[in-house]
């Protein structure tokens, strides 16, 4: 009898408990007040910072748009192809003719791209031209010139660390983002699809993202200083670093990819070695393996390695180019990209020991 009186008192109590905190107090309990909506606290004006931020998306938004690549794959049961969307990217409108600039890796293994713009018009792009190894491209749509708002374009040779910086693109798809940060540190070194280095980076703290590759990074007058192209991080995501190629760089080759379709750049006309090559022999410079003939090097009498009675006679090497040291291929090409074609160098160089100099008027090269 004591065991069954024990086991109602549990009974009732869980009934009870359970009662209490899956239904609440009875509604005899509750208060039968009015209960309103709070007062709304009127916020005022804006801060002068968020108001600039506001009016640089305002002003610039339009001119960013979202890039789609798409791939042919033929279906696993079929010999059909069908389109498949490759990967997304951002980009931007470089001028009233339509083109748009973004990064090559966005569209590199692209059958198709498609562009959407701010107000979600989709348009086929056509690709006009490409630098690789600057990670760049230039596309193509065919939309009226009065739907086109041009980015404006700053300057990035006067940047200086800690200045405001604003990202928009589409990272994760998510288009129209807008994201901001500051200017990290100057003349980072990242490398292309190409495996070539790309100099003079500038390194940020706003948030880049998967998506963002191709968008404008903006100083705080909404202009473009540079174009979002990679992020530094362990997991694929935004870990605080991103990269961009500086506006300079984007405002010297883009013409040259609208213009030839490939960025024209100058050089001496010789064929160099591998610098391990120069460091067996012992010299510090680049090794000339070969020179074409009627090209600037060969005009200026520079010598290749060539075979003579059996023997290798071994070449001019290069060590400076106007003075200053060059000890890879990179190097070389970094300088004379410095230098227009029709401009005349001074090439020091070593001829059987002895250091020599000659000029040399630079020409186009592939």
């Amino acid at each position: 009898m004591q065991r069954q009186r024990i086991i109602g008192f549990i009974v009732i109590f869980v009934i009870a408990a359970f009662g209490w905190f899956t239904f609440g107090p009875d509604v005899s309990m509750r208060t039968l007040e009015n209960v309103e909506p709070r007062q709304i606290q009127a916020r005022g004006d804006l801060a002068s910072d968020e108001k600039t931020t506001i009016e640089i998306f305002k002003n610039t938004s339009s001119s960013v748009v979202y890039i789609t690549s798409i791939t042919l794959r033929r279906g696993l049961f079929s010999l059909n192809a069908v389109e498949i969307p490759q990967g997304t990217g951002s980009g931007f409108i470089w001028d009233k003719s339509g083109r748009i600039v973004t990064n090559f890796h966005v569209i590199s293994d692209a059958n198709r791209v498609q562009v959407t713009m701010a107000d979600q018009s989709v348009h086929k792009a056509v690709f006009v031209g490409a630098d690789p190894d600057k990670d760049l491209a230039v596309l193509q749509i065919d939309v009226s010139s009065a739907k086109l708002q041009p980015i404006p374009v700053g300057e990035s040779d006067n940047l200086l660390v800690g200045q405001k910086v604003f990202a928009i693109g589409n990272p994760f798809g998510l288009d129209q983002t807008m994201t901001s940060g500051i200017i990290s540190a100057l003349n980072r070194e990242i490398r292309a699809i190409t495996g070539r280095n790309i100099r003079g980076v500038i390194q940020t703290d706003a948030a880049i993202n998967p998506g963002n590759s191709g968008g404008p990074l903006l100083d705080s007058a909404g202009r473009l200083i540079g174009v979002n192209t990679a992020i530094f991080s362990p997991s694929g995501a935004y870990a605080g670093i991103g990269f961009a190629v500086p506006v300079a760089e984007v405002n010297r080759v883009v013409p040259e990819l609208i213009k030839y379709g490939r960025a024209i750049k100058p050089g001496i006309g010789a064929t160099l070695a591998d610098e391990r090559i120069s460091q067996r022999l012992g010299v510090s410079g680049l090794l000339i393996l070969d020179i074409e003939k009627g090209g600037p090097a060969d005009i200026a009498g520079l010598q290749p390695t060539r075979q003579y009675r059996g023997e290798v006679l071994i070449g001019d090497i290069i060590t400076k180019i106007n003075d200053r040291e060059v000890k890879s291929y990179d190097d070389v090409r970094d300088l004379l990209e410095t230098f227009a074609i029709g401009d005349t160098v001074e090439v020091e160089f070593i001829r059987e020991g002895q250091l020599q100099a000659v000029a040399l008027t630079l020409k186009a090269v592939n």
